[in-house]
């Protein structure tokens, strides 16, 4: 009989030993889960990391049935361990990305291997292992089929990818792998209306949740709870439903000379849905030459760029506001879709639609000199200038863009002034791309500049000194003290 594709799965990731990795690959591990570290802490304040960590915080068990809340020196169990520092990893939308046919953040799987290592005592190489294989499999699946075209949110993937990376780490077998990804997956199918029209804080919290119902999923597998199968080729199942049509992978990596996916995946160099990356790169270039153009020498800067940025990129808004006088965008289809194609994105009235409009990140870019969590305070999102300048901006769908798409994320801008000068820049790959990666360096200053005023300095360089040798690490319960916030 022909193996289901769950337990073709399960008999990969429950076989996949740390040996097959390549010291590539185990670096590159390594780079996002400080970097996924780096955005969870970033976001320690916001609201839903404070809602969840509020609601985590009242569930209290044994040390060893229990993960640390970041941040905290809090436990709690795991699968709401699992919710809540999955909900800070995402929420900035500053964690890694993968585009294929299905786009992705594929970091939104660390934070669950991570409570659960924690709760299983494991090593940093049993994490390493399974944030590879989770990685691996959300990665192919999204190669696989789009889902997102039928009205089906992305993290429907994390049901098994998730699950797979717990497996290993939480000693199943086989069988009882099949049985948590069916546990995972039919009770659990998340819509795509999560991502449609003015988007809520539910945006950055929907892998969270993915997370919290694959750790319950396997913890229920392991006491011998059986799930629906086949999960993926049943009468009513994934493929008839979300993916609408037979999904075929190719041989996993580590099998044969296959390569791992977390390898070209891209880290995200600016906190903005993927797509506008190289946006917001053309921005910032638009801006400098647009100040040379009029010869801005004399406004202060605003308000609307932190302290760090002012000695560096003062602002000139006024200057480019007036300059301008019309922006054409030529972008790829999915973009549009995306992050331009609803009205909502025109005219952001909360911090996940800001951050999901492409005009908005170029208008940000252009205006203020820099696209960092300033750039997404209410009072900036609302200010009458910036929505001015919007009007300014129109986006059009590109055949050419089309054909280089996901293999990069070409952007084409036009800028016309009001002296009847015309400026035209274009971006492929821009920095985090898997084509364009950025270096040690620059992962560790991203890490930095997250956790500003939330660690001092001496906690920074311990926390990624000691990840950066992961590999090393006996017992993942040793991390979380590390990174306790000042406060905390």
């Amino acid at each position: 009989m022909k193996q289901n594709l769950a337990d073709r799965l399960s008999n990969y990731a429950l076989s996949l030993k740390y040996s097959a990795l390549p010291q590539s690959t185990i670096h590159e591990v390594k780079r996002r889960v400080i970097d996924s570290v780096g955005c969870a802490l970033g976001a320690f304040y916001e609201e839903p990391s404070v809602y969840s960590r509020t609601v985590a915080s009242r569930v209290t068990t044994p040390d060893t049935n229990a993960a640390t809340l970041w941040g905290t020196r809090t436990k709690s169990a795991v699968d709401l361990a699992a919710f809540n520092n999955g909900i800070m990893t995402r929420y900035f939308d500053f964690n890694d990305t993968y585009l294929s046919k299905e786009p992705a953040h594929p970091s939104d799987n660390i934070a669950p291997l991570f409570a659960v290592a924690e709760a299983e005592r494991k090593s940093g190489k049993d994490l390493i292992k399974s944030i590879a294989i989770a990685y691996e499999i959300q990665c192919r699946l999204c190669d696989a089929a789009s889902i997102r075209k039928h009205f089906w949110d992305h993290v429907n993937y994390g049901n098994f990818s998730v699950t797979l990376g717990l497996a290993p780490l939480m000693g199943l077998t086989p069988e009882q792998t099949s049985h948590a990804q069916g546990l995972a997956a039919a009770p659990h199918c998340a819509m795509r209306q999560t991502r449609a029209g003015t988007l809520s804080m539910w945006k950055g919290c929907a892998f969270g949740n993915t997370s919290r119902n694959a750790a319950f999923a396997a913890l229920l597998a392991r006491e011998g709870m059986s799930g629906p199968a086949p999960i993926f080729e049943g009468e009513m199942g994934f493929e008839v439903l979300l993916s609408h049509g037979k999904i075929n992978l190719p041989k996993l990596g580590g099998v044969g000379k296959n390569g791992f996916m977390i390898d070209i995946t891209s880290i995200k160099y600016v906190p903005v849905e993927y797509h506008a990356q190289a946006g917001v790169q053309l921005g910032l270039q638009f801006r400098k030459e647009i100040l040379e153009t009029v010869g801005a020498q004399s406004l202060r800067p605003s308000a609307t760029i932190s302290k760090r940025a002012q000695a560096t990129a003062p602002l000139h808004t006024q200057d480019i506001a007036d300059s301008v006088k019309d922006i054409l965008i030529r972008t790829f289809d999915a973009a549009v879709d995306i992050i331009a194609g609803d009205p909502s994105k025109w005219n952001p009235t909360t911090r996940e639609t800001a951050d999901h409009s492409l005009p908005y990140c170029v208008a940000a870019a252009m205006l203020d000199g820099q696209v960092w969590h300033e750039q997404f305070d209410e009072k900036r999102i609302r200010d009458p200038k910036i929505l001015k300048f919007l009007k300014k901006i129109r986006v059009k769908r590109d055949a050419a863009c089309n054909k280089k798409y996901p293999a990069t994320i070409p952007t084409d801008i036009e800028v016309t002034l009001k002296n009847g000068k015309k400026i035209r820049k274009a971006m492929d790959a821009p920095p985090g791309h898997a084509k364009n990666p950025m270096t040690d360096k620059q992962v560790e200053d991203k890490f930095i500049a997250n956790t500003e005023k939330k660690l001092t300095p001496e906690q920074q360089r311990a926390t990624m000194d000691r990840l950066w040798r992961l590999d090393e690490v006996a017992d993942v319960g040793e991390l979380p003290p590390l990174f306790v916030l000042r406060e905390s």
